[in-house]
């Protein structure tokens, strides 16, 4: 799909559009962005099965940048983004990578200290000139050196969100072959962990040749790395994929080594020795005889464990809890009856309340909140009159879409010293209500924590969305006083939120298995700004099964009724 590539591209000049001081311009091509992102269908596909018509049926694109999107499919560049590049002399793309840099902010800069990139602004924080420019302090420079750290250290890995329908449309395509007897996907994807570096694919094939001819040879093949018989790496859009071929004798034991971790694998190898085995990526071996390879389930008995989920494969617990015979029986996305956070037309989404609706019932959810903006000025934040009016298209939806219920709720602003930016008369219209910090950031851990617990004990709140405030690759998230919130959240029958969304995924995995063993609830939303995003439900789910979390440890799958005692609503 080369959807992410042209929305990025749509970003990128719109960032350097707004450099250059053009109106409105700059808001089309990211309002374009975000449509195409979100959506769950090829662009390319759309294009050749529709032409120019079909492309100027996404919402945001018009005449103007479907003549782009075309010349991108076509040609694959964009001469006008080319001469905005050159128009110039700044990586916008890098230095809009820092946290709390935008468009304005690398314009002066520029003009000031003829900042270009990242070296050059490391060079102008370390020595001091940063705090000589207007509204920047030491402060400020403490805080872009940290985001500076923090960009090397992501070493441009992706979000899990962003390479996993890559690799299911690699695999998907070459499940197709007649060549192919059994495929799986290794590595972090299939452990679901957060972000990816590259994509690893295992096979195994009587015609090897073959296969890597046509794996070399795909559509989106960006550049071929190596070409071998029983190895290939190829760049695919933007993410490097191998491909190896084993025999299937060795495919369990290839499996289990190439899934990893590291840390996993050389635990079970040790557990191996000491049974007198000896495991690699070739099989299990007692001296010279292979008595385990074909399958991993017969590896893991052999060793007297049962078989291990890949989300648990990370040594923290899962190979003692296996020995024992009590792993978790982990959620599953059919155990999801509701998704309880999205957001409309009425604040900053895209769809309408039936919309999203009609399309979880259609992804066999039971029922969702709606849960749009409250003082959140950037989001069209609802007054109370469109509260009332949003109330009235949800009874009415709620009226078409039998067997199904929407609930009214809203994401409310924690403020600065810990009050909702909501009335009370707001507050009591809806079923659900959202705490959610936006603003104030840099503000220390105590502060943070005083913060977010003054809104848990507001009486109000029923769930804290997003509880670390960190934007994968781009920001760490505030600190908080982990503990303390637990506490506060147990104490006042409070959920927190695996936000579900790429680029957010907050609570992480090793948050939420902290909170569940402290007994917090835990609540699963995708924070969807159109239809398509609702499919990110499932990366909620992974990163639930990566915390060891059970059916009863994610409200979303109860019953309503249940949902609504649980949380006294």
């Amino acid at each position: 799909m080369k959807n992410q590539e042209i929305a990025n591209i749509f970003y990128a000049m719109a960032d350097i559009l707004e450099i250059k001081n053009v109106a409105w311009k700059p808001n089309a091509y990211r309002k374009a962005a975000r449509s195409i992102e979100s959506m769950s269908e090829d662009i390319e596909r759309i294009y050749k099965k529709e032409g120019m018509n079909g492309l100027k049926k996404i919402p945001g694109v018009g005449e103007d940048i479907a003549k782009k999107i075309e010349e991108y499919l076509l040609t694959g560049k964009i001469k006008k983004y080319n001469e905005l590049k050159k128009s110039i002399p700044i990586d916008v793309e890098g230095l809009m990578s820092i946290e709390g840099i935008g468009p304005k902010t690398i314009k002066i800069l520029y003009q000031k200290l003829k900042v270009k990139n990242l070296k050059d602004l490391e060079k102008a924080v370390k020595s001091g000139k940063l705090r000589s420019l207007p509204r920047f302090g030491e402060k400020s420079e403490e805080n872009i050196l940290k985001s500076l750290e923090f960009a090397k250290k992501s070493g441009g890995r992706k979000p899990l969100g962003y390479a996993l329908p890559i690799a299911e449309e690699i695999i998907s395509n070459l499940k197709t072959l007649k060549e192919i007897n059994q495929i799986q996907l290794c590595g972090s994807t299939a452990r679901r962990k957060e972000t990816v570096g590259d994509l690893d694919i295992l096979a195994t094939t009587k015609s090897p040749k073959k296969v890597m001819d046509i794996f070399t040879s795909m559509e989106n093949v960006k550049r071929i790395v190596v070409k071998g018989p029983t190895k290939s790496t190829i760049v695919y859009g933007d993410i490097q994929v191998d491909l190896r071929v084993v025999d299937s004798k060795s495919f369990g034991s290839a499996v289990q080594y190439f899934i990893g971790s590291k840390e996993h694998n050389i635990a079970v190898r040790k557990i191996a020795i000491s049974k007198g085995y000896k495991l690699s990526e070739y099989g299990l071996f007692k001296g010279n005889k292979r008595v385990a390879g074909a399958k991993e389930e017969t590896i893991y008995k052999k060793l007297g464990m049962d078989w291990i989920p890949y989300e648990l494969r990370e040594n923290r617990g899962e190979i003692e809890a296996a020995q024992k015979h009590k792993l978790p029986k982990l959620v599953e996305l059919k155990d999801m009856r509701a998704d309880l956070q999205m957001h409309t037309t009425y604040s900053d989404g895209a769809n309408s309340v039936y919309e999203m609706g009609l399309t979880s019932k259609r992804n066999r959810l039971k029922y969702i909140a709606i849960t749009d903006h409250i003082g959140l000025k950037i989001a069209n934040s609802m007054t109370l009159k469109a509260i009332k009016k949003q109330r009235k298209e949800i009874n009415a939806a709620n009226a078409k879409l039998k067997n199904f219920k929407i609930l009214q709720g809203a994401e409310v602003d924690i403020k600065l010293d810990g009050t909702l930016a909501a009335s009370k008369k707001m507050l009591s219209e809806l079923d659900i209500v959202l705490g959610a910090i936006h603003v104030g950031l840099k503000r220390s851990k105590k502060e943070q924590t005083k913060r977010m617990i003054s809104a848990i004990e507001s009486g109000y709140v029923n769930i804290i969305a997003h509880p670390t405030g960190r934007i994968i690759n781009m920001r760490q998230g505030y600190e908080l006083d982990r503990d303390k919130i637990f506490e506060a959240a147990l104490r006042n029958n409070v959920a927190l939120e695996i936000n579900a969304f790429p680029t957010r995924m907050d609570l992480n995995d090793v948050h939420a298995r902290a909170a569940k063993e402290a007994g917090v609830m835990l609540s699963i939303g995708t924070d969807s700004h159109s239809k398509e995003h609702l499919k990110f439900l499932k990366l909620g789910v992974y990163t639930a099964r990566r915390a060891w979390c059970e059916k009863n440890n994610i409200i979303n799958t109860l019953p309503l009724s249940k949902l609504k005692k649980k949380l006294n609503i």
